[in-house]
Order: C-alpha cells, then sequence, then structure tokens
C-alpha cells in the first residue's frame, strides 16, 4: 500500500544540486552582455523554499564545495528559510548555467558548465546519512534532473527513498525528464531508472508524454487529453501510486501562457481552471505547482482545492525574478480569489 501523508505542516527534504544560475541581462545575448547577475537555485532549492513559504519545516538534502562559494551558497538557501542540517561539504566546485531570456520568437536559452564535477556529483557513497534522514522527516522529494546525472547521485536517490519508504514517510517523485541530460538514446537508459523510482513513489509529478516517452507505455489515441485519461490510471495502478499530478501548458502569440493542472487520486482525475497569465520568469514554475499539490495533500485539502492552488501557485511563479518561487499560502489564496478560483479554509 502507497503512504498517506498525515494531515498538517510537515517536515520535508528535497535531494538535489544548487546550482548558480548566471543570468544575462534583459533579453540580451550572452555575446552582448558585458556582466551577469547570480544566484542560487535548482529543483531541489525551489521545492524546500517553496514549501517553507508554505509554513512547513523544509531541508534540502545536498552536498556543497568546501570554500567561499559553498558558503555563499549555503548562505543563500538560509535566506530562503531552507533548513541546512542535511547539507554536507566537499570537493571544490559548484555546477553552474547562463541563462538567456527569451523574446517574442526567439526562445530563452540555457548553457550548463561542466556540471558532472560539482560537490553534489562527486559525492562519495557515505556522505548522507541514509537511516538518520528518513527517521527525521516526514517525506522526501526527488526530481529526474538529478536522476540523469550519473550512478553514484542515483545510488543515493535509490538509497534515501528506500529509506524514506522502510520509516513510513512519503516519497515524492517529479519525473522532469530533461533530454540534453540524458544523451542519445537517453529514454533507454532512463527507462529502468524511472522504474525503480515509481516503485517507491506515493506522489508523482507526471503527464501523458512522460508515460509514453521515458515508459514507453502506448495509446491509440491521439488528442494530449485523452491520452492523459488513458494512461495515467495504467500508471497509478502498474505501481501502486496513490496521488499523481501534472500540467498542460499552451504559448500563445501574444507571448501569454495558459496552463491548466490536473490530479489524478482515488481512480478519479481533477481538474483546475484554465489559468491565462503574463510571464516575467517562466523557470521554476513547475516546482511552484508541484509544492502546491503537496501543500493540498498535506493539508487535506479536497482534490479540487488542491489542483487549483497548485495552478496558482505556478501562475505566481512566473511572475518573480529568479528560479524560486516565493509566494506564501496567503499570496496564493489571494490569487486564486482575484482569478475567480476560491477554496474554503
Amino acid at each position: 500500500m502507497p503512504n498517506v501523508p498525515k494531515l498538517g505542516m510537515k517536515k520535508v527534504a528535497a535531494f538535489g544540486e544548487v546550482m548558480m544560475r548566471l543570468t544575462v541581462p534583459g533579453v540580451e545575448r550572452l555575446s552582448q552582455a558585458s556582466h551577469l547577475d547570480y544566484s542560487f537555485s535548482g529543483t531541489g532549492v525551489n521545492v524546500s523554499s517553496q514549501l517553507a513559504r508554505f509554513g512547513h519545516d523544509a531541508y534540502l538534502i545536498s552536498r556543497l564545495p568546501d570554500n567561499p562559494l559553498g558558503e555563499a551558497a549555503e548562505a543563500y538557501l538560509r535566506k530562503l528559510g531552507i533548513g541546512t542540517a542535511f547539507i554536507s561539504r566537499g570537493g571544490k566546485y559548484i555546477g553552474m548555467y547562463f541563462l538567456e531570456q527569451g523574446f517574442g520568437p526567439r526562445p530563452g536559452r540555457v548553457t550548463y558548465t561542466d556540471r558532472l564535477g560539482s560537490s553534489f556529483n562527486t559525492a562519495p557513497n557515505d556522505v548522507y546519512p541514509y537511516s538518520g534522514i528518513a527517521d527525521s522527516i516526514d517525506a522526501i522529494h526527488f526530481c529526474g534532473i538529478a536522476l540523469a546525472m550519473n550512478d553514484g547521485v542515483r545510488q543515493h536517490m535509490k538509497a534515501l527513498a528506500a529509506a524514506v519508504k522502510a520509516a513510513g514517510g512519503t516519497v515524492i517523485f517529479d519525473c522532469n525528464y530533461r533530454p540534453a541530460h540524458w544523451g542519445e538514446e537517453g529514454y533507454v537508459k532512463a527507462r529502468a531508472h524511472y522504474e525503480e523510482m515509481l516503485r517507491f513513489a506515493d506522489i508523482v509529478m507526471m503527464n501523458e508524454k512522460d508515460a509514453m516517452l521515458t515508459l514507453g507505455m502506448e495509446t491509440e489515441k491521439t488528442e494530449r487529453c485523452e491520452q492523459l485519461e488513458e494512461l495515467i490510471p495504467r500508471v497509478a495502478k502498474l505501481y501502486n501510486i496513490s496521488v499523481i499530478a501534472g500540467t498542460h501548458r499552451a504559448i500563445h502569440e501574444n507571448q501569454t501562457h495558459s496552463l491548466q493542472g490536473f490530479m489524478y487520486k482515488q481512480e478519479s482525475f481533477t481538474f483546475s481552471e484554465r489559468l491565462t497569465f503574463a510571464v516575467h520568469d517562466r523557470i521554476g514554475a513547475g516546482d511552484a505547482y508541484t509544492c502546491g499539490i503537496l501543500h493540498g495533500e498535506f493539508q487535506g485539502f479536497a482534490p479540487e482545492q488542491t489542483v487549483e492552488f497548485a495552478a496558482a501557485s505556478s501562475m505566481l511563479a512566473h511572475t518573480f525574478e529568479g528560479d524560486t518561487p516565493l509566494a506564501t499560502e496567503r499570496e496564493v489564496l489571494r490569487a486564486m480569489v482575484e482569478s475567480g478560483i476560491d477554496v474554503e479554509r
């Protein structure tokens, strides 16, 4: 049986790499810019920060370099309200990426440095006390981006997931497949690792494309919604997952975006209202949706309330500079009312 989260505020840890984001000002290209703005980010950072904003006791499980760069990153995490008790020190490097914002028909562009040499991605086998962490938390979040890094990181993820599951905690897995990270024939390489993480997971973030491409599931349906409604229940049953959630997005000619969230729970789909909004910074908005789903589940919201809260959380994340979502629960609730969505508390 999948674990069912106990209601209320939780002690949640996210496993993931801390990366330095170097942003080109405005909409210039990297070749035009004479200076860059930096911050620290990563899926684990985004998730733990947003859950802290929602009132949970949120931690990051990671490894930072033992130098001033690592000190700066840890200070940044503390400023976001993220607990650092599960962060170890070692190595010399931090992963970096350069972000160029898109405009009009020109898409944004992300360029990574050689992140495989980072402190996180070279963490030795004994760096994380799996059982000690598992006994200290209620839930743990993993991401497919970390899963793509190397066998060492994958070993840490699976060991932590097994320990949390054995301790009665909740395991959350966001599929978050990135083709560039897996390389040629990436779906083939990724499938067995995804299947193993899904067997641990209680709450999963994915959509029909993940089921078809990453898991190799087939359907004769051609419309996205029909594919979703056929494949997601099959995934939930096959891997004994209690909640699967995700979004469908559309980008319009006037550069506004539309987003509709969904949630599959107890053999039933729930869809949010379709929200249309302007975008300031898109990176991290998926993590904000994930945190909305988690907060609703932890707080015992009805599925309709949870999926609307998550959609509004994601919408607000598009309005903040940087990767990390910064909205509080009160701000999300207010955005729901202003968008014509309500939630009973």
